[in-house]
């Protein structure tokens, strides 16, 4: 049995401040999304779901974790829709919702990322890659002998030095909640 909120709509178009009511399911943005392949509910579907009130499937759905961001929706769609704002917008209620993640080693590598900028003002890919690598487990040795190749061939060991004004990007994580 399929859950119906009326609320759903108006809730995650004032989030986004996307005018999702004004889709009318042309489907321009699940052609031209180069993801949409390996998601279960198309950017349109997921779009139509909100406007339907399927807010437990769309905020259970791969999609919204599997966008990359690249704006190919928004850029196709005649409404002026940005899909990206949405699908971030549908992430944070997943979580404030706590609802979790249907992919959870995109959601980890997120975290890593996040974190990383946050340690460093900047990405450290080595520490980022090794925060991912123990937050999903029994992923840990699968990449080892290529990155003693990288290693090796010194294209691993860069050491960032933190950025000048941390305490600053660390005022701003702080005031956003992240």
């Amino acid at each position: 049995m399929v859950t119906i909120d009326a609320s759903f709509i108006t809730a995650v178009q004032k989030l986004s401040t996307e005018p999702v009511k004004g889709c009318f399911y042309c489907q321009k943005c699940s052609v031209g999304c180069p993801t949409a392949y390996a998601m279960d509910l198309g950017p349109a579907q997921v779009i139509k779901m909100v406007q339907l009130g399927q807010k437990e499937r769309v905020l259970k759905s791969s999609a919204i974790w599997l966008c990359v961001g690249c704006e190919t929706c928004g850029a196709r769609c005649p409404n002026g829709i940005r899909i990206n704002n949405v699908m971030d917008t549908l992430k944070e209620m997943a979580l404030e919702g706590q609802v979790a993640p249907a992919e959870k080693e995109v959601y980890a590598l997120h975290r890593s990322f996040v974190e990383s900028i946050r340690r460093f003002g900047r990405v450290h890919e080595l520490s980022m890659m090794l925060e991912y690598k123990l937050r999903t487990p029994g992923k840990l040795l699968n990449d080892l002998a290529w990155n003693l190749q990288l290693f090796a061939k010194g294209k691993a060991l860069h050491l960032w030095k933190k950025i000048r004004d941390l305490d600053r990007l660390k005022e701003l994580f702080q005031r956003s909640g992240v």
